[in-house]
C-alpha cells in the first residue's frame, strides 16, 4: 500500500455522547475490559502516566489517563474529570471524551464521548473481579455508596453471580432509592444496613464512594468474602480500612497506581503490605495466577481505573457505530 499524500482526506469518526447508549451494552464493555487487563498482564498493553489535577476553578480534577495496547492497536487517551457543580445544572458531574489515534501513522482516528462509557467500563471491571475471585456460591451482595455509579455496580455484579439478596449502605441515607430500585429492577429483594451489618451478610461488597477516609472496618468482613473497591482514584482518598489489604489477597488492575492513587497507597504506607503482595487480575485471568486460594480466603479488588479501560470501550464503539452505519465521519 502506498503511504497517504499529504492532500489525501483523512476522515475522523465522531460518536457522540447521546449515540453510546443505543451502541454500546454491558456485555461488550465487560468482554473489551477483560481483554485489555489479560493484556496488562503479559506487557503487550501499558498505561502512560496519569495527570490529574485541581485546576482551582469551580471545584473541579481535571486530567488525562493514556495508553497503548500492542494487540488490539487501541492507543490514544481520555480527557476528562469531576465538576462537582454539575449536578446542579443538569449535567453529569464526571465529564470525559476518548480520543484514538492510528498507531501507525499517529493521525486521530476518533472523538468519542466518554461519560457513558466510564460507567460501563467502570461497572465491567469490578464485574470481572468478581467473575474471577468472588466465591461461586456468593448469595448476597453489599454496596457501599449509593451515587450515579452505583446502580451500573449493581447490575453488572449481579450478571456475573446469582445473588439472592441486596444490602446497602450509603453515608446519606435518602439516596439509597436508588439502590432499592435498581434492586427491583433486577427481581431481588434490599435492605438497608449499618456498615457493620454489611460486613456480616455479604459474600460480595463494592465500595463506590469519593469518601478520604476509611468506612468499612476489617473486623466487619467475614471470611471468604470478595471486596471491589471502586471508588479510591486519588491521593488521599480511602474507602476500607488499611488493616483489610493485609487480610486479603489483593488484586489490581495496574499495580503502580493501586500503591500511589488506589486503595493500597494507605496500607503500603503503613507498611503493612509490600507493593510485591498485589497481584495483576489480568495474571488470574490468563492463568498465570490461580486467583483465589479457598473458600474462607478474603479477596479484595483495587480498581483504580486505568486509561486503557477508556480506550478499549472506546475502540469498541467506533466498530459499533461503523458497522451499524451510525458513525459520523468528517474530513481531517
Amino acid at each position: 500500500m502506498n503511504a497517504p499524500s499529504p492532500t489525501d482526506t483523512h476522515k475522523v469518526t465522531i460518536v457522540p455522547e447521546a449515540e453510546i447508549a443505543a451502541l454500546m451494552t454491558p456485555e461488550d464493555a465487560f468482554g473489551a475490559v477483560e481483554a485489555t487487563f489479560a493484556a496488562m498482564a503479559t506487557g503487550a498493553a501499558y498505561n502512560f502516566p496519569v495527570i490529574r489535577e485541581d485546576i482551582g476553578h469551580a471545584e473541579a480534577l481535571y486530567g488525562f489517563k493514556s495508553g497503548f495496547d500492542r494487540e488490539s492497536l487501541a492507543m490514544g487517551l481520555k480527557s476528562g474529570g469531576y465538576w462537582p457543580g454539575n449536578e446542579a445544572r443538569g449535567l453529569t458531574n464526571h465529564q470525559s471524551t476518548v480520543i484514538l489515534f492510528d498507531a501507525d501513522t499517529g493521525r486521530v482516528t476518533a472523538l468519542v464521548g466518554g461519560n457513558l462509557l466510564t460507567a460501563l467500563r467502570t461497572a465491567a471491571a469490578s464485574a470481572v473481579s468478581i467473575k474471577h475471585l468472588a466465591r461461586p456460591d456468593a448469595k448476597v451482595l453489599g454496596m457501599v455508596g449509593a451515587g450515579h455509579q452505583s446502580a451500573f455496580q449493581m447490575r453488572a455484579a449481579c450478571a456475573q453471580r446469582d445473588f439472592e439478596k441486596v444490602v446497602g449502605w450509603n453515608y446519606h441515607p435518602e439516596m439509597l432509592t436508588r439502590l432499592e430500585d435498581t434492586a427491583r429492577d433486577l427481581g431481588l429483594p434490599f435492605e438497608a444496613v449499618s456498615l457493620e451489618e454489611l460486613g456480616a451478610q455479604s459474600d460480595v461488597i463494592i465500595t463506590i464512594t469519593s469518601s478520604h477516609q476509611a468506612q468499612l472496618m476489617s473486623d466487619w468482613v467475614k471470611p471468604g468474602t470478595h471486596i471491589a473497591c471502586m471508588g479510591t482514584d486519588t491521593k488521599g482518598k480511602q474507602e476500607v480500612d488499611a488493616q483489610l489489604l493485609a487480610r486479603a489477597a489483593v488484586f489490581t488492575d495496574e499495580v503502580a497506581q493501586s500503591v500511589s492513587i488506589g486503595e493500597a497507597q494507605h496500607a503500603i504506607a503503613q507498611g503493612l503490605i509490600a507493593e510485591s503482595d498485589i497481584a495483576q487480575i489480568g495474571a488470574v485471568i490468563n492463568g498465570a495466577h490461580p486467583g483465589r486460594s479457598s473458600a474462607e480466603e478474603i479477596t479484595l479488588f483495587d480498581g483504580t481505573g486505568v486509561g486503557l479501560q477508556d480506550l478499549a470501550v472506546a475502540a469498541k464503539v467506533v466498530d459499533l457505530a461503523v458497522a451499524r452505519g451510525v458513525a459520523t465521519q468528517v474530513a481531517f
